[in-house]
């Protein structure tokens, strides 16, 4: 059951093969299980259990509130969870239990969903790799799966290593979700993506990774990266769920006034059959040296793909973007200064013991709260919007920001209708390989394909696209003029359904097993794809 998609259960429910209760307590025996993969930071065992109960009287009256009835979710530790620690996976914020909802965890829980607890991340969301929380690092599932433990024991035969000595980074920011969603002990969750974080890990961990049109979805309760490019994010085992999760957070919120005013209809995805009229841009831009054999060949068997099928693929140019790396830099720490202000250790948050001072209390509060990337982004950024920088960096990478946005609007003016890229230079890699370089530099080289869409507002999806030879999985990118979600979610279920991306094999952790866990007898798990 716990391998099964968010619909495919949410039939099971409805028809009493399981119950909310039972599900819920699976899915809580296999977080206890994979605990030592650091996914989440809060499990709300007792929030969950009270959740799927009242769930299961409704389903016991014929009163289901919908498909995410009973559906177990996990939401990362930027959201706002009335009543749960909500922490940013920063010492600056532990201990912190905020009195509200964030509006996409409220939709969710008004249609029924179980919250099974908070997930792991880079601290305040910055970072590509969620290493580098105050939590401690997320180890991406993938680092126990047949397929990886297979081609590593056919690379090194003979040689006997322990699963934690070469364990897989999940990507980031939002790992610990992934993650969550790719162990099997929740069927979606919420990631924030403001230059790549829900797409870049989905790519890793095998998954789907859903980043909205800016304004589709309300940011109320997010806590704020870069309050001009966050984006809540989803993240599911395939496209029609990403879909059915977007469906109810998607329209206007009067708490955000960045949120659309049209109302927006469930979005129920048609069966694409005919690809003759679309039209696929492929950017020659994003051709980089850095970009691994693996990805570059899946990338253009892609192509082949749309083209052997009758779409029209052609070769496009958005030409500014290899200036997308420096704009984002200057925009998002100049953003993050700004935000990270409100941490002062006097309303709410960490607070240090020093009195003798006001400008004393501030500077030791906001130095044992914070972590060195989060103090550099902050020094960076109050550089850049210093009276005598202003003009010559924040004001010229707006200018850069507008050029990048036009790009899109070119390309899309032009008749393509999807622009497809990679998501990642390369598959997941081992956590001592990924800390050799600062965060700064693998966030540069993580999200170079992903920060564009983020600074135009326009939507895009990762898709799982193949394995690796090294057994890992590899995500492509999708992406769609402003609003075109619906279209770009359409275009990616046809995708994903030529692809039938292979299941994941969670295998049992007795060998290989990380320290603590040798007497655990755990079933395998089998991640489904649509």
């Amino acid at each position: 059951m716990l391998g099964r998609t968010l619909r495919e259960v949410s039939v099971a429910l409805k028809q009493g093969q399981i119950t909310p209760t039972e599900l819920c307590r699976k899915c809580l025996s296999v977080i206890q299980k994979t605990k030592f993969l650091n996914a989440y930071i809060t499990v709300s065992y007792e929030v969950a259990l009270k959740q799927a109960e009242e769930s299961e009287k409704r389903y016991k009256k014929g009163q289901s509130l919908g498909e995410l009835d009973g559906i177990p979710v996990a939401v990362k530790d930027n959201f706002s969870t009335a009543g749960i620690e909500t922490t940013c996976a920063s010492n600056m914020l532990k201990g912190y239990i905020p009195p509200f909802n964030a509006t996409v965890v409220q939709k969710l829980l008004d249609q029924g969903a179980v919250l099974m607890g908070k997930t792991n991340l880079d601290e305040f969301a910055m970072g590509s790799g969620s290493t580098d929380g105050a939590f401690g690092p997320v180890k991406n599932p993938w680092s126990y799966s047949k397929q990886y433990r297979e081609q590593r024991r056919l690379r090194s035969p003979g040689e006997r290593r322990g699963a934690d000595e070469d364990w897989l980074i999940a990507g980031g920011s939002s790992g610990g979700s992934a993650a969550a969603v790719a162990a099997a002990t929740c069927f979606a969750a919420l990631g924030s993506d403001t230059g790549g974080s829900t797409r870049n890990p989905a790519a890793h961990c095998g998954l789907v990774g859903f980043k909205p049109s800016y304004g589709l979805v309300s940011r109320y309760g997010l806590i704020p990266l870069v309050n001009s490019m966050d984006v809540p994010g989803i993240l599911t085992r395939c496209v029609d769920d990403a879909a059915t999760v977007l469906g109810v957070l998607a329209g206007h919120d009067p708490k955000d006034s960045t949120t659309v005013q049209d109302p927006v209809k469930p979005f129920v995805l048609p069966s694409l059959t005919d690809v003759s009229k679309l039209c696929v841009g492929i950017p020659k831009e994003y051709l980089v040296p850095e970009l691994s054999s693996e990805v570059r060949s899946l990338w253009s068997k892609a192509a082949g793909l749309f083209e052997s099928a009758g779409a029209k693929v052609i070769d496009v140019s958005l030409p500014h973007t290899s200036y997308s790396i420096v704009c984002y830099h200057v925009l998002c720490t100049s953003e993050v200064a700004s935000n990270m202000a409100r941490f002062d250790g006097l309303e709410y948050g960490h607070r240090c013991d020093i009195n003798e001072s006001t400008e004393a209390m501030y500077a030791a509060t906001r130095r044992e709260g914070f972590n060195d990337v989060v103090r550099g982004r902050i020094l960076s950024g109050n550089f850049f919007l210093l009276k005598e920088n202003y003009e010559n960096y924040f004001i010229k990478a707006q200018k850069v920001r507008r050029l990048i946005a036009n790009d899109f609007v070119n390309v899309f003016n032009s008749g393509v209708d999807v622009v497809l890229t990679p998501t990642t230079l390369s598959e997941a890699v081992p956590f001592l390989e990924f800390i050799k370089e600062d965060n700064r530099t693998r966030s540069a080289q993580d999200d170079i394909f992903t920060q564009a869409a983020n600074m135009a507002g326009v939507p895009a999806v990762s898709v799982p696209a193949g394995l690796s030879p090294q057994g890992l999985p590899i995500g492509l990118q999708f992406i769609a003029p402003a609003f075109g979600d619906q279209k770009l979610l359409t275009v990616a279920k046809w995708f994903e359904k030529q692809i039938q991306f292979p299941v994941t094999q969670l295998q049992e952790l007795t060998e290989d097993c990380p320290s603590g866990f040798e007497n655990d007898n755990s079933a395998s798990v089998f991640l489904k794809q649509c």
